[in-house]
């Protein structure tokens, strides 16, 4: 067993735990971060998705000890109280049917709008389809991204 500082969601927290522990499991387990969920456990899914520097990453298959120089965002680090602009427009258009796969969907929507902040339908269609939706949820994420992305801008 290993001491691990992780900086998650803003705040430096030391976790112990085997240097192959997937980061995943020391968010769900040690520091009782439930947002992020496991589907696959070989990032094929996106519901484990948080973001490393901003920038959407499976959480499911990275070992802790390779996350301690990132700051670490989980769904409940996207914002204080839900106002996030994805977390809003997911709100306003209704789309979770079961939930299970919507904070891997939103914390994939978020990194994409920064780096694409006025994408087209095609766009989005290419950055989300990596994420699955067993609910088939797709028409209403694809009205969602593009809503938050008019909510940023």
């Amino acid at each position: 067993m290993n001491s691990y500082v992780l900086k998650v969601n803003g705040k430096s927290v030391t976790v112990n735990a085997e240097e192959d522990t997937p980061l995943l499991w020391v968010l769900r387990d040690e520091l009782k971060l439930v947002g992020t969920k496991f589907g696959c456990g070989i990032a094929q899914c996106g519901a484990c998705t948080v973001h490393l520097d901003g920038i959407a990453s499976r959480s499911c298959v990275l070992p802790v000890s390779n996350c301690e120089d990132f700051e670490i965002t989980t769904i409940e680090g996207l914002s204080n109280d839900g106002t996030h602009p994805v977390q809003e427009a997911w709100k306003t258009i209704d789309v979770p049917q079961c939930g299970y796969c919507q904070a891997g969907q939103m914390m994939t929507a978020s990194s994409f709008l920064k780096q694409n902040p006025n994408p087209n339908a095609e766009e989005i269609r290419e950055a989300m389809h990596g994420n699955i939706c067993r609910c088939a949820s797709y028409n209403r994420i694809e009205k969602a991204v593009a809503l938050a992305a008019k909510k940023m801008s």
